[in-house]
């Protein structure tokens, strides 16, 4: 008797591992190139240097993950803040993905003693 289910089990076994591991990656950061081009609609309020000015957080080094999720807390309407829901209606998931890359990459420079 031959057998020959033992490759055709190992192969099975290699796509499924395979396969799942594939699916076990991070989802793609976004264009940081793009959201450097866009970075113009959010440092119009929100400083390029990380600091809070007036009562504007700083979104300069936070996670992507957290930065998108708090765009689109404004875009869903979830958070107030009439101005912020404006701005991130506009704004498409690769768009929210790219401003996350740029802003998630830029380093957070500590305030200066005076």
């Amino acid at each position: 008797m031959k057998i020959i289910a033992a490759p055709a089990i190992a192969s099975a076994a290699a796509m499924f591992t395979f396969g799942a591991l594939a699916q076990d990656k991070p989802k793609p950061k976004g264009d940081v190139a793009f959201g450097e081009y866009l970075s113009s609609l959010c440092v119009t309020c929100h400083l390029p240097s990380g600091k809070a000015v007036g009562g504007i957080p700083p979104i300069v080094a936070w996670p992507e993950d957290q930065f998108v999720a708090v765009v689109n807390s404004y875009r869903w309407k979830e958070r107030d803040n009439e101005v912020m829901q404006t701005v991130t209606a506009q704004l498409s998931d690769d768009e929210i993905a790219a401003l996350a890359a740029y802003f998630g990459g830029l380093p957070n420079q500590p305030e200066v003693a005076k």
